[in-house]
């Protein structure tokens, strides 16, 4: 950590945040929801997707455009599949949906061993590696997908983008074995757009290929990035692909005009969330070598894999532990001078007293 963080008190932090939802109608349980995701990205390192980037994607797509319909209610379309749930979320507020979705996955998959909810007509969830990485810390193997807010992305071969950064998620319930949740989480293209715009607000550059400006041309200067590539080439296509196809499934907008309310008003303009929660038992053979149950085998897979000289090889979500460890070190969330200036354009909104560098003492 070469930069300079400052500790911002948890619950300091929260009441803002939830007062920006509260002042833009939303509810308090949503703006409560709200509130807490931000916390949670921050606390383990998520700076592309904390509440400067939540609140920023609200103005842009949520309450101050049509995408996002605060204190809106969520519908269950009947289906005949027990261990699933179809939901109209009705432009609800997407961190309040998402949390009531995996809540929703996990009490299925305690039932049936599986339990899998789709959202259509849904407000983006932002960082969807946090509510997996909820249901692996209780134990549980969890994947989400979702469609994201706008198309950036220009396919592999092509030169218009026509798909989101349609992120993929995955929790795996490793706390026994390694100390943390291996948590999976990654945009399919080469950055996400909220890391252009927190690169651009701390005035360091992009890297390689991963963005092009208006002409099409490649471009390190986060500023000038007008569109995004595919991790992998055609790889990171395919997987960007797969959450257009599943959104297509659930009842999902097209990508080109997805919050473009003013294109097609006869056509959808909402994202769509996938959810699916294993319970580990579920899966189970019971045939493991030498006598190991199956938390012990699992251990074994990755000590293999880390094993034979691998040993400095880093796990996913071994990043995000270590910025939950420091931030419990510090005891607060943490921000860079940058971030506590834009969380005063937020305090001027609310008309709230802005924070003070002098306030917060320098994270260790």
């Amino acid at each position: 950590m070469s930069e300079i963080f400052y500790v911002v008190p948890e619950a300091q932090h929260n009441a803002l945040v939830a007062t920006a939802y509260k002042k833009r109608g939303y509810s308090g349980p949503e703006a409560v929801a709200g509130a807490r995701f931000c916390a949670e990205a921050t606390r383990h390192g998520i700076r592309t997707h904390n509440a400067l980037k939540a609140l920023h994607l609200d103005h842009l797509f949520g309450s101050g455009s049509e995408g996002c319909k605060p204190r809106a209610k969520i519908e269950k379309i009947p289906t005949r599949f027990r261990g699933a749930q179809v939901w109209n979320a009705n432009r609800k507020l997407g961190q309040a949906t998402a949390y009531a979705a995996i809540e929703t996955a996990i009490k299925l998959a305690d039932r049936y061993g599986v339990g899998m909810v789709s959202v259509d007509n849904a407000f983006h969830y932002l960082w969807g590696g946090g509510y997996v990485m909820d249901a692996a810390k209780r134990g549980y193997i969890a994947y989400t997908n979702c469609t994201a807010a706008l198309a950036e992305v220009v396919p592999f071969g092509g030169k218009f983008p026509t798909l989101g950064t349609n992120p993929h998620s995955w929790g795996f319930p490793t706390t026994s074995a390694i100390g943390y949740p291996i948590v999976i989480d990654w945009a399919t293209s080469v950055v996400a757009m909220g890391r252009v715009q927190q690169l651009a607000r701390e005035g360091k550059p992009l890297p390689p290929n991963a963005a092009v400006d208006e002409t099409g041309a490649p471009t390190t200067d986060p500023t000038k990035a007008k569109y995004l590539i595919p991790f992998g080439a055609h790889k990171g296509y395919g997987l960007a692909l797969i959450n257009e196809i599943v959104g297509g499934f659930i009842g999902g907008s097209l990508p080109t005009i997805r919050n473009r309310w003013d294109q097609q008003p006869d056509e959808k303009h909402a994202c769509c969330f996938f959810f699916q929660v294993w319970h580990p038992d579920a899966m189970s053979s019971g045939a493991f070598a030498k006598g190991r149950n199956q938390a012990e085998n699992v251990k074994a897979v990755i000590a293999d894999v880390l094993g034979h000289g691998n040993e400095g090889c880093m796990l996913p979500g071994q990043l995000e532990a270590d910025a939950a460890a420091r931030t419990a070190k510090n005891g607060g969330l943490l921000f860079s001078e940058a971030e506590i200036t834009a969380f005063n354009e937020i305090a001027a909104e609310c008309r709230k007293r802005k924070w003070k560098l002098t306030d917060f003492k320098v994270a260790e």
